[in-house]
């Protein structure tokens, strides 16, 4: 139920654009109750969280330019480069049975004047002036540079009992009229690897 396929299902939905209000959360886990996740946001703040329920649970594990070909589907926040092109701040390798999440080029989060697309590789070239992905997507193409140090991970499994106490996770969530967060998917950094979106 909480294992890495079964998120598959869920995936589309938590990094798409959201017809609600989404409330991205970053952080440390302070603790889980029952199905309240209360995490410590990189802003400072305790956040609680309810848990749907069959909530669904995946890891991150680390990766690198080598594991990204041609075809791939990949998650890449980027941010405006100062040579006027793209600059990626982190690159999500989908497995292939993902392929088609959340497909297109949207604003994000993670950074001011950040965007996140995810789209498939159709060119990758690497040589002495630097690294480049070119992703094509339904509505577009775009291309963006990557620079070195930037973080790469792909999905890996996780359960709960990885939601411990001082466990980076990533939580796209949904916030309520009256200020309640909910979520059905959690992402953790269960093998050393904060989740970098």
């Amino acid at each position: 139920m909480l294992g890495l396929g079964a998120a598959t299902a869920f995936l589309p939905a938590a990094f798409a654009q959201s017809s609600g209000q989404p409330e991205r959360v970053r952080g440390t886990i302070e603790s889980l109750e029952d199905t309240t996740l209360t995490v410590k946001s990189r802003e400072g703040d305790s956040v609680a969280i309810t848990l749907a329920p069959g909530y669904r649970i995946t890891g991150i594990a680390k990766a690198s330019v080598a594991d990204i070909k041609e075809g791939d589907f990949v998650g890449v926040a980027s941010v405006p480069g100062s040579s006027g092109g793209a600059d990626a701040v982190e690159v999500l390798i989908f497995p292939k049975a993902m392929a088609g999440t959340g497909e297109g080029s949207y604003p994000w989060d993670l950074e001011p004047d950040s965007t996140m697309t995810n789209a498939t590789v159709s060119n990758k070239v690497e040589n002495a002036d630097g690294r480049e992905l070119t992703l094509t997507y339904p509505s577009g193409e775009k291309t963006v540079s990557l620079p070195e140090g930037i973080p790469i991970v792909t999905f890996a499994e996780a359960t709960k009992a990885d939601l411990e106490p001082g466990a980076p996770v990533f939580v796209p969530a949904q916030k309520a009229s009256d200020g309640s967060i909910s979520t059905a998917f959690v992402v953790v950094g269960n093998q050393g690897v904060v989740p970098p979106m």
